[in-house]
């Protein structure tokens, strides 16, 4: 993999991560107006953007894993950070949406 296809997927996995974590924050603001259908929803639709975003990773392990030698990109470990921080985000909004439906 060149430098530039390790920048290509460095992107994806922005654009994924970021979408769902677009959507994870519109879900806790769905929450804290007590719109807790459409804020499992948010959840439910981040997750298939983290689903992608890991799906792009995961091509990347396999290359690695295969023998195949990566080229270095900042925008791939920033894809990379930025994932790993809405994943959390979405294991944190999943319990601060149950804490607003049973206040």
């Amino acid at each position: 993999m060149n430098r530039e296809e390790s920048t290509l997927l460095g992107f994806e996995i922005v654009a994924f991560a970021g979408d769902a974590r677009s959507k994870l924050l519109e879900a806790l603001a769905a929450a804290q107006k007590g719109q807790f259908d459409q804020a499992e929803a948010l959840v439910e639709a981040a997750n298939v953007c983290i689903v992608e975003a890991h799906n792009a990773q995961t091509s990347l392990l396999q290359k690695e894993a295969a023998g195949e030698d990566l080229a270095f990109s900042v925008t791939l470990m920033h894809g990379q950070d930025h994932l790993m921080t809405t994943v959390l985000l979405k294991d944190l909004m999943q319990h601060l949406i149950y804490l607003y439906k049973n206040r």
